[in-house]
C-alpha cells in the first residue's frame, strides 16, 4: 500500500537509513523514529521524511511514533551491551515486543521485523538468543508480523568490509578459524527493497519469515582474498583459532567500542546462509546483486 505512513524504527543505522531512502522513493512518507534525532543526508531535504526522537524501552515514546501510521519497520539493533540498561534481552526481546504490540494496538496493517540469520534460542550466545527470543515475542504480539533474516550486510561505508579494508593493512591477515565459515553477503540496498517489496499489499505470502541472502555463497576465506585482490594488496593469511579470537575479545570487552565481540565470534563459528522452508528474495521477485558485482562501489573510497 503506497502513499502510507511509514514508522521506522532505527532508521538513521546502517540498513534503517536504506529502509527510508527506499521508502521514500517508492512514494510513502516516512517517520524515522530514533534515538539520535538526525536526518539521513540523502533524505534530509524531503518533505515526506519526519523524525521523532523515541526510546524503543519508553512505553509512551513508542506509542507516540505510531500514532497516525498505517505500518512499522524495526530496525533497531544492539551489536555491544554497553550498561546495565540497554543489553541484548532489553533491546531485541522487550522492545521488539513493545514495538509489536504497540503497533498491534494502534492498528497498523504491517510489520516488519528485522532480524538475522542463525536467531537460536538455544545457542550459547545472549546475542543470538535475544534475537530468536524477540521474533517469538513480536509473533505472539503481532501475528502477521514479517520476520525478516538477513545474511551478513554489506555496502559503502559499512562495518563488514570497512573490516576487512582495516585488517588489510595489516602485514598478515588474520582468519577465523581455518576461514572455511560460509557466508552469503547481502547488499544493503537490497534488502530495504525487500522491506518496500513487504509494505505492499498487492503482494500474496505463504510466509511470514523470510531469509535474504545474496547472489554467491562464500567461504571467508574467500571473501578475504576477494578484498585483498580488488585493493591491489598481497598478504598471508593466517589461520587463528576460535578460542584465540575468543580471548581477545573478552580482553577488549572493557573497551567503550570493542573491535571484536564474544557474539561475533559465536556467529562466525557457523555457516550464515539461507535455510529451507522459508521465503527468500524469489518470492519477492527480487535478483540480489552479487559480493563481486557490488565490491567497486563499496570499496573505490578504502
Amino acid at each position: 500500500m503506497l502513499n502510507q505512513t511509514v514508522a521506522v524504527f532505527g532508521g538513521t543505522g546502517f540498513l534503517g537509513r536504506t529502509i527510508v531512502r527506499e521508502l521514500v522513493q517508492a512514494g510513502n512518507h516516512v517517520r524515522i523514529a530514533t534515538r539520535h534525532p538526525h536526518l539521513p543526508a540523502e533524505v534530509a531535504s524531503n518533505n515526506s521524511v519526519e523524525l521523532v526522537n523515541v526510546d524503543i524501552r519508553d512505553e509512551d515514546s513508542v506509542a507516540r511514533a505510531l500514532a497516525g501510521t498505517s505500518a512499522a519497520v524495526n530496525a533497531v539493533g544492539l551489536y555491544t551491551e554497553p550498561s546495565r540498561n540497554e543489553t541484548f534481552d532489553i533491546i531485541h526481546t522487550q522492545g521488539a515486543e513493545r514495538v509489536a504490540r504497540h503497533s498491534r494496538e494502534a492498528g497498523l496493517h504491517h510489520l516488519v521485523h528485522i532480524s538475522g540469520i542463525g536467531a537460536n534460542a538455544d545457542s550459547p550466545s545472549n546475542y543470538i538468543r535475544a534475537r530468536a527470543h524477540g521474533e517469538q515475542r513480536v509473533h505472539e504480539a503481532f501475528p502477521s508480523a514479517i520476520i525478516l533474516r538477513p545474511s551478513v550486510l554489506f555496502g559503502p561505508n559499512d562495518a563488514f568490509l570497512g573490516a576487512l579494508v582495516m585488517l588489510s593493512r595489516f602485514p598478515i591477515v588474520p582468519l577465523f578459524g581455518r576461514g572455511d565459515t560460509r557466508l552469503q553477503p547481502v547488499y544493503v540496498a537490497d534488502v530495504a527493497r525487500a522491506v518496500s517489496r513487504l509494505l505492499n499489499d498487492d503482494i500474496t505470502l505463504d510466509t511470514r519469515l523470510f531469509e535474504l541472502g545474496g547472489a554467491g555463497i562464500y567461504r571467508y576465506r574467500e571473501i578475504v582474498e576477494m578484498t585483498l585482490m580488488y585493493l591491489g594488496r598481497r598478504r598471508p593469511l593466517l589461520s587463528v583459532p576460535y578460542p584465540v579470537w575468543l580471548t581477545l575479545a573478552r580482553l577488549t570487552a572493557w573497551l567503550p567500542s570493542p573491535p571484536l565481540t564474544e557474539n561475533q565470534v559465536m556467529l562466525m563459528q557457523k555457516d550464515n546462509v539461507v535455510g529451507s522452508h522459508v521465503g527468500t528474495f524469489d518470492d519477492l521477485d527480487i535478483t540480489p546483486r552479487s559480493l563481486e558485482e557490488m565490491l567497486p562501489s563499496c570499496l573505490d573510497s578504502a
